[in-house]
Order: C-alpha cells, then sequence, then structure tokens
C-alpha cells in the first residue's frame, strides 16, 4: 500500500507526518507562484503562447497529483486511525524513536523510525504486526534500550496476540 508515513518530522516532541509536510510545502509553493506571477510583467517569460500554455498544465497536473497523493496520505491515516509515538529516553547524539502504530479490521501494525538532532526521518527501521488490532507500544509492552551505535526498540506481543514479522527494530540515527 502506498504511504507518506516514510517521512516524518519531529517538532518540539510532536510529530508532523509526510503528508502534513507536504501539504505545507504545496500550500508555501502555491504561495509563491502566486506572488512571482503577479510580479512579472505580461510576456516577460519569453515563452510562446502554446509553449506557455503547456507549461500552465503541466503545473496544474503536478499540483493535482500533489494534491491527491497528500490526500491519500491524510485519509491512510485517519481510516488506518494512526497514532505516533516519541518514545524516551533519547539516545546519544540526540537519537530519538518514533513509533506509527496503525489498526484496521482485525489487524493492529507498527512502524519504527529512527530520527536525528534535524527532527527529519526519510524511511523506516522496522515493521511489526499484531493480531487483534492491538498496540503494543500504546500499551506499554515495548523496550528501548541504547548503547554507543544506536537503539534497539523490541515489540512485545502477549500469547493470544503474537506479535508477527520482527518486532524488533533497530534505532540507528
Amino acid at each position: 500500500m502506498a504511504s507518506w508515513s516514510s517521512l516524518l518530522l519531529v517538532v518540539q516532541g510532536r510529530v508532523v507526518p509526510g503528508w502534513g509536510l507536504s501539504a505545507a510545502f504545496l500550500v508555501l509553493a502555491l504561495v509563491l507562484r502566486r506572488v512571482l506571477t503577479r510580479r512579472g510583467p505580461a510576456g516577460a517569460s519569453g515563452l510562446s503562447r502554446q509553449r506557455a500554455g503547456w507549461v500552465r498544465l503541466g503545473g496544474r497536473l503536478l499540483i493535482g497529483a500533489a494534491v491527491l497523493g497528500i490526500a491519500w496520505g491524510a485519509l491512510d491515516d485517519l481510516v488506518s486511525g494512526a497514532k505516533y509515538y516519541v518514545l524516551r529516553p533519547a539516545g546519544p547524539e540526540g537519537c530519538t524513536a518514533v513509533v506509527r502504530e496503525t489498526s484496521f479490521l482485525v489487524i493492529g501494525t507498527g512502524e519504527a523510525y529512527a530520527v536525528g538532532r534535524t527532527g527529519l526521518a526519510l524511511g523506516m527501521s522496522g515493521r511489526w504486526t499484531v493480531d487483534d488490532n492491538r498496540r503494543p507500544v500504546e500499551a506499554g509492552a515495548f523496550e528501548l534500550t541504547w548503547g554507543r551505535d544506536g537503539g534497539l526498540l523490541r515489540v512485545d506481543g502477549t500469547a493470544n496476540d503474537p506479535v508477527i514479522g520482527g518486532g524488533a527494530a533497530d534505532i540507528d540515527c
């Protein structure tokens, strides 16, 4: 399934999902576009009318694709009931573990991310699945240990609702 969840930003202990970050960049780009198109005189770009039309159409298609992608990511978080957790304590040099837990139908899933000093995570560090919509991190059924080279997150299930597909993630910033 396509997801914007492999990108996220942590700002003052709060997680901004990738689709939210993308939405902010889209708004910024639209405002900048508006400002730049109002500043220049008509025809100043030097493009032929036909070419300018294609450029406008391409821009509109890209904006439309961005809006659909953002809506898809937001809908994915909404439907799956995604919850984000910034785990404490932080590791060496401010390395932080962030977990995204979702639950849909009778399956719960979790994803771990390593967030460095920049606050940005560009990809997943680990993923797991749990039966019966269980959210082990929300329930406190995890252990996070730090060493010199990073951390290890272990997620525990129960006898009736085991963790499938790992349950451990290396947190390496």
